[in-house]
C-alpha cells in the first residue's frame, strides 16, 4: 500500500508540474529554457503577415535569437539599434539574427524603417500570442498597477492576453541556437533595463562555432 501511494502521489506531482502556466506570475518566477535544450516548436509572424515555424527557420543556418519588449521601449530601440551595428559581423560568421517581440505585425513593420533613424535588415518576428516567449519560459504578466500605468500611456501599442485582458511580456533574452535547434549560449536578465553588450554577444557567437 505504502508503494502504491508513493507511486500515486509521484503520478499527481508530475501532473501538477505539466500544468503549470506557461506564463509565470512575475519576471522573478520565469524558467528560461536552458542551454543544451533544443528550443520548441513555435510559429510566429512577419511583418508581411506570413507565418513562419522557428525550428525551420534556424535550421537553415546558426542563429541570434533575440526577445524584446516592443518597439514602445526605449532600451529595446537602444539593443535594437546596437544589433543592427554588429549584424554584418555576425553575418559574416554565418549567423541570422531574428528579434522576437510581442508587438503586432503593424508594429514590428514600424520598428523596422524606424529604430534609430535608420532601417533594420534583420529579421522581426511578431509573437503577439505569446506562444514564443512562454514555451522559451521567458513569458511574465506585469504586475496590475504597472500594466494600468503602461496601458494608459501607450494603448494598443501594449499587447495583451486574449481573454483576460492582463499584460504579458518577456524578460529580454538572448539565445545563439545552432542548426539542430540547440541552444549553445543564453543570456536572460529580469531587469529590462540590463541587455547583453553587443561585444559580448560577437565573442560569444564566435565561440559557439568552435
Amino acid at each position: 500500500m505504502k508503494i502504491y501511494l508513493t507511486a500515486t502521489l509521484a503520478v499527481l506531482f508530475s501532473i501538477k508540474l505539466m500544468a503549470a502556466p506557461a506564463i509565470a506570475p512575475s519576471p522573478e518566477q520565469v524558467t528560461p529554457l536552458l542551454n543544451g535544450l533544443t528550443i520548441p516548436a513555435v510559429n510566429l509572424t512577419t511583418a508581411n503577415n506570413q507565418t513562419v515555424a522557428l525550428k525551420q527557420l534556424v535550421q537553415q543556418k546558426p542563429s541570434v535569437l533575440v526577445f524584446y519588449r516592443g518597439g514602445w521601449c526605449p532600451y529595446c530601440n537602444a539593443q535594437l539599434a546596437a544589433l543592427r551595428d554588429i549584424e554584418p559581423q555576425l553575418n559574416k560568421l554565418g549567423y541570422q539574427l531574428i528579434a522576437i517581440t510581442p508587438d503586432s505585425v503593424a508594429s514590428i513593420t514600424k520598428s523596422l524603417n524606424d529604430t534609430g533613424g535608420q532601417q533594420l535588415n534583420y529579421t522581426l518576428l511578431s509573437d503577439a500570442n505569446f506562444a514564443a516567449s512562454s514555451a522559451f519560459g521567458l513569458a511574465y504578466y506585469l504586475d496590475d498597477k504597472t500594466a494600468a500605468a503602461y496601458k494608459g500611456k501607450l494603448g494598443s501599442l501594449i499587447t495583451t492576453e486574449q481573454g483576460t485582458e492582463k499584460v504579458v511580456l518577456p524578460v529580454p533574452a538572448v539565445y545563439i541556437v545552432n542548426t539542430q535547434a540547440e541552444a549553445l549560449f543564453s543570456y536572460v536578465h529580469i531587469n529590462y533595463k540590463t541587455r547583453l553588450d553587443s561585444e559580448l554577444l560577437l565573442k560569444a557567437a564566435e565561440l559557439a562555432l568552435q
